[in-house]
């Protein structure tokens, strides 16, 4: 297992190495939820506070002015980050009616923006009644094989999420079991084993390929796709995809 400390800034992608998951942001998905946005409402407001959502303020600003938003909603970090990339007489730090959960897909009938993905790094035959993770919270219900993946409650994955939630492994669905720990949880993959070290995960993305939804995650915690996709986004290195 390895260990980390939660921060607001997502850490640099060269310290994060293979044992940390990945926020993967759709360019092309918020080009199109800003197009919709701009295209449905005279000149809105984008908020962009808390590193767009997540999502990066130095990748969305611009984006969101070019799609023809009236202006930004910022704080003082995202003023800071955006000095001499945007004007600043577009930008405000106070406002009301600002635009977020659609442009950054959290909306039905908008493109998802982001997802989390992480990898594999052991499998291990469980035998009926043998538990996992912190105080065996969960045992086997019959004898299957479980894999430990990168990504726990220090980059997001939330507590809650333990026997509430699955993830996708080429392609197919398995459950989250047992208590999330800081920077790894333990998913039942079946009987069969059918996943390697090095597999690809999906902890969240685009429902229509498959993936969890990050609607999924609002229904097991209680919080918003907002106050996920932000914590997520602070919380480990970005991929920008065109």
């Amino acid at each position: 297992m390895t260990f980390g400390n939660p921060g607001r800034a997502a850490p640099d992608p060269g310290a994060t190495g293979r044992t940390a998951p990945t926020a993967r942001i759709s360019l092309s998905a918020l080009e199109l939820n800003l197009r919709a946005v701009v295209g449905g409402s005279h000149a809105p407001l984008i908020d962009v506070r808390a590193d767009a959502w997540g999502h990066g303020v130095d990748a969305v600003a611009p984006r969101a002015i070019a799609a023809g938003a009236g202006g930004l909603l910022i704080d003082e970090a995202g003023a800071l980050a955006l000095e001499g990339i945007v004007d600043s007489a577009r930008c405000t730090l106070q406002a009301t009616g600002s635009i977020a959960d659609a442009v950054y897909g959290l909306t039905p009938g908008f493109e998802p923006v982001m997802s989390l993905q992480g990898r594999v790094l052991s499998t291990k035959r469980l035998r009926e009644g043998e538990g996992v993770s912190y105080g065996y919270a969960h045992r086997a219900s019959r004898d299957t094989f479980v894999a430990l993946v990168t990504g726990g409650y220090a980059q997001g994955v939330v507590r809650a999420l333990g026997d509430s939630a699955s993830v996708t492994i080429a392609g197919r669905r398995h459950p989250i079991v047992g208590r999330v720990a800081m920077d790894v949880c333990v998913v039942d993959v079946g009987p069969d084993g059918p996943v390697t070290r090095g597999d690809d995960v999906v902890f969240f993305g685009d429902p229509s390929t498959g993936s969890p939804a990050i609607a999924e995650w609002s229904a097991a915690t209680g919080l918003t796709g907002g106050e996920l996709v932000t914590a997520v986004g602070l919380r480990n290195a970005r991929e920008y995809a065109p």
